[in-house]
């Protein structure tokens, strides 16, 4: 089968969740079929995208100016994009030579599926183009910024924030009707888009995680040690950290005073560095080439995010590392995990401290729960059976597009629809 896979944001390097997530299931789906990557992105240095011409059929991508560091140059991105009919989000990607490349390609070759990755790359494609179309929603983007709104205390960022939902909406409801299918990360999020397209147009994939390259070592363990890892370049993740040290790191500190806390992700801004400057209790990596080391040497594992949709790859891969997490309903959202089980979910400042202290106090139970996770994402969750519910779903969507429906078997129908999900 003949794919083309269309991302904006760019694939490489996989540090990300929804690069991770992509990368992988692109990697498993490489091996059986013909995968054209089309990729379009914000210029940058060391750019690795040439190097996945080995890896896949053809590769194309388009480095692009674009403004990504939430300074004045976004601002002023946000404010010439307010009276178009597009988000932010999509009009700093899809640009008009963006879309005359990808039309080209069209023209040159045909493909048998065409895998929309991240609802913003809709803006890009022709949809007039006869293939069968599938969005591979990652999350809900609407819902991410309706959560900005909730909790911003900022009333410039809040009006932002609203324009973006109220358009983000309306741009996720009209490409998602006009694709063939619709691949959620959650049941949270085929819940969301259920109230306008229909159920039977979605199917349910899998998060994963490489169980062997995250692997447990409790002996590197540190006392009293929180890690949090994620790009801190993405506002949610920021948010939670300065929620975390604002809000819950004090409570735990009445209790445990030496607790230590390490936040690992890249691009932290100046507005991060700033509130732990004084604080010699915390540490702020910025871009790792391994978060392993520092998740090792973590005590509990904390997901104190806020906002959000889709799943958080961290979880998993924290729990593949078989260690203690404690995170917020909407970190873990979307997730098959369970509250005393294999994970501690709390959402007040004073739960959430409750439950790292009683952790930190307690390493039998840290390696109860780690051992709980481990097992749960080693059994279920390796990237080659999650990229092996995503071939089903393409091969089939494609048979049915092409008019051979009644050559399916019952089951199989009732597959490509959802019903079974």
């Amino acid at each position: 089968m003949k794919i083309l896979w269309v991302k904006a944001g760019g694939l490489v390097p996989p540090d990300i969740g929804g690069k991770i997530r992509s990368y992988c299931i692109l990697k498993e789906l490489a091996k059986t079929h013909a995968v054209t990557l089309f990729t379009f992105y914000a210029a940058h240095l060391g750019d690795m995208h040439s190097q996945l011409d080995t890896e896949f059929e053809k590769v194309v991508y388009l480095p692009m100016h674009v403004a990504t560091n939430r300074g004045l140059g976004e601002l002023t991105s946000f404010v010439s994009n307010v009276f178009s009919p597009w988000p932010h989000t999509v009009s700093k990607y899809c640009r008009p030579e963006v879309v005359a490349s990808l039309r080209e390609l069209l023209a040159e070759q045909s493909y048998d599926v065409i895998v929309c990755d991240f609802v913003v790359a809709a803006g890009a494609i022709p949809w007039e183009v006869e293939c069968p179309k599938v969005v591979f929603t990652h999350n809900v983007e609407a819902l991410i910024w309706r959560r900005h709104f909730e909790v911003s205390r900022n009333p410039v960022w809040r009006l932002v924030s609203w324009g973006e939902y109220q358009k983000m909406i309306r741009f996720e409801k009209s490409f998602l009707k006009k694709s063939q299918h619709v691949l959620t990360v959650s049941e949270a999020d085929r819940d969301f888009f259920g109230r306008f397209i229909d159920s039977s147009k979605m199917t349910i994939v899998s998060t994963g995680v490489d169980t062997e390259y995250f692997r447990p070592d409790a002996g590197k363990e540190l006392s009293c040690s929180l890690v949090f890892t994620g790009s801190m370049d993405w506002m949610p993740n920021e948010d939670g950290v300065l929620y975390f040290l604002r809000l819950i790191l004090p409570l735990i500190r009445r209790e445990i005073p030496q607790v230590r806390f390490n936040i690992v992700g890249r691009q932290p801004s100046d507005k991060l560095r700033a509130a732990v400057a004084s604080d010699p209790g915390v540490r702020v990596t910025g871009r790792v080439e391994d978060i392993r080391p520092y998740v090792h040497e973590g005590s509990v594992y904390v997901v104190p995010l806020r906002i959000g949709s889709g799943t958080r790859l961290k979880i998993f891969e924290a729990m593949a590392m078989g260690k203690a997490i404690v995170s917020t309903s909407l970190g873990a959202e979307g997730l098959p995990v369970n509250d005393g089980s294999d994970i501690s979910i709390a959402d007040s400042p004073e739960e959430f401290a409750r439950k790292v202290v009683a952790l930190l106090r307690d390493p039998e139970e840290r390696s109860r729960l780690g051992l709980a996770a481990r097992q749960l994402v080693e059994q279920r969750y390796s990237w080659s059976s999650v990229a092996a519910e995503f071939d089903a779903v393409l091969r089939r969507v494609a048979r049915l597009s092409n008019g051979r429906e009644m050559n399916l078997s019952v089951d199989e129908i009732a597959t490509v629809r959802g019903v079974t999900q």
